[in-house]
């Protein structure tokens, strides 16, 4: 890979242009070339709470799994293939697939989960598992 200098003439269509052409090249880069939304993680007394913005996507498209104390969340937004083919000054609105999996921080209780979808965010509210205590265990000894 070459580095290109940097140039103040060069535009952002010039860095579009060749993540175009690499796609073109590389068809399994495609499958990869959706968005990672950003999520706020916070928690309560009794809940790990995950909120992400879905802006514009239909709840009933978005999966949400947990497994092994891992949160994911995979979907895919609208494209609307008649927008792009207009001269943009600027595309920055991510659209098509995303996929985000979160390392939650503590032992949840992941079947107990719910999740909300209002005004555009996504809130995944998931129950603390109960904290193990260590058990201790008498060792019996025969004696003859």
């Amino acid at each position: 890979m070459s580095l290109i200098k940097w140039s103040p003439f060069l535009s952002d269509n010039y860095f579009d242009e060749m993540d175009k052409m690499v796609g073109e090249f590389s068809p399994s880069s495609r499958s990869i070339s959706g968005f990672v939304p950003a999520v706020d993680m916070y928690e309560d007394k009794d809940n790990v709470i995950i909120e992400t913005q879905l802006a514009g996507i239909d709840p009933e498209k978005v999966d949400i799994s947990i497994e092994n104390d891992v949160l994911s969340i995979k979907g895919e937004g609208e494209r609307k293939t008649e927008v792009e083919e207009k001269n943009y000054y600027r595309k920055e609105i991510r659209r098509g697939s995303f996929y985000r999996s979160v390392p939650l921080p503590t032992r949840v209780l992941g079947d107990k989960a719910s999740a909300i979808a209002e005004g555009g965010i996504l809130k995944i509210s998931i129950p603390k598992a109960p904290e193990t205590k260590p058990k201790s265990i008498k060792i019996e000894t025969s004696k003859k």
